[in-house]
């Protein structure tokens, strides 16, 4: 794959104002953090919708009460996995989240009843595949975003995190900046040295690329974030992420990561699209730009379930 000075600089100063507003939306407070992955949530659905319904032309004449309700679904998804810092003169996001929840799983069949003409599960197939995909990405990526605050609570420990710092928002930016370091390198590494595909179903990807890219982020993710401090001492707890765990979360993020790229590269070929939007200038939509951390973000959450509690 011969180097393309052209595209590389266009990815490149597109990726500058994207990373310039995710990390906007990561570290000024938890209210932006919520913002950020919402805008992600929808952007990335209304691709989804897209897709489907290139790939299968039913989905495409979904009732709009479906089209759209099937997002906010998803998005009570993301309410749910909110901590109760996130909190409107007293009404906890958490909690609107369950009972809206519960009132769209009734509503939602109801109403393709009533104004479908025809009850296809596939369509319903389709769009909880979407919620599985998609919305319960996000709000586990929400729950990551809070996953310090809950280690203390479930150890009997507690730690003033009135406002959202910067502390609390390193998981999910370790599990972004992984992502986009093997994206970077994969694609430098195998515009140098690549010479095997990978897979038919993304024909630029080389094995060189795809291995150096895993390496690369594994190694320089982890080292830049093993020097951050992570540790909380005060009366009567102790805590801090050892630096191994962040190796751990890049290797994952960037195998995982991977793998999600894969696989919706295979969703646009069989769309017969070459981008899922154009929202960002050589790299594409949304999903385009997130494929990888929405199929990330669930492995290392079960990671971090399993090796910290």
């Amino acid at each position: 794959m011969a180097f393309n000075w052209q595209v590389f600089r266009t990815r490149t100063l597109t990726a500058i104002l994207f990373a310039a507003i995710m990390l906007a939306g990561l570290l000024i407070n938890h209210w932006t953090f919520f913002l950020l992955f919402s805008i992600i949530h929808f952007g990335c659905w209304l691709e989804y919708q897209r897709l489907v319904g290139l790939i299968d032309k039913d989905y495409s004449q979904l009732h709009p009460f479906h089209k759209y309700g099937v997002m906010i679904a998803g998005w009570c998804i993301m309410l749910y996995f909110t901590d109760d810092t996130y909190n409107l003169l007293g009404l906890r996001l958490h909690e609107l989240g369950w009972w809206t929840g519960l009132l769209f799983v009734f509503l939602l069949p109801i109403m393709e009843l009533l104004f479908s003409k025809q009850i296809q599960l596939k369509n319903i197939g389709y769009s909880a595949l979407g919620l599985v995909y998609i919305s319960l990405s996000c709000g586990l990526m929400i729950d990551l975003g809070s996953f310090i605050r809950q280690v203390f609570y479930q150890s009997d420990l507690f730690v003033a995190f009135h406002s959202f710092s910067y502390f609390t928002a390193l998981i999910p930016l370790a599990i972004i900046i992984s992502l986009w370091v093997n994206d970077t390198m994969a694609y430098l590494v195998g515009s140098l040295i690549g010479k095997t595909p990978l897979t038919k179903i993304s024909p630029k990807k080389t094995w060189e690329g795809t291995v150096g890219g895993i390496i690369l982020s594994i190694v320089l993710t982890g080292l830049f974030f093993s020097y951050i401090p992570t540790e909380i001492v005060g009366p009567g707890y102790h805590f801090r992420v050892a630096p191994e765990t962040w190796y751990i979360i890049a290797g994952i993020s960037a195998v995982a990561g991977t793998m999600g790229d894969i696989l919706e590269s295979k969703l646009k070929r069989i769309a017969g699209v070459k981008d899922s939007g154009i929202i960002l200038p050589g790299h594409g939509g949304f999903l385009d730009r997130f494929d990888s951390m929405l199929f990330a973000t669930p492995f290392v959450w079960i990671y971090l379930q399993i090796s910290m509690y």
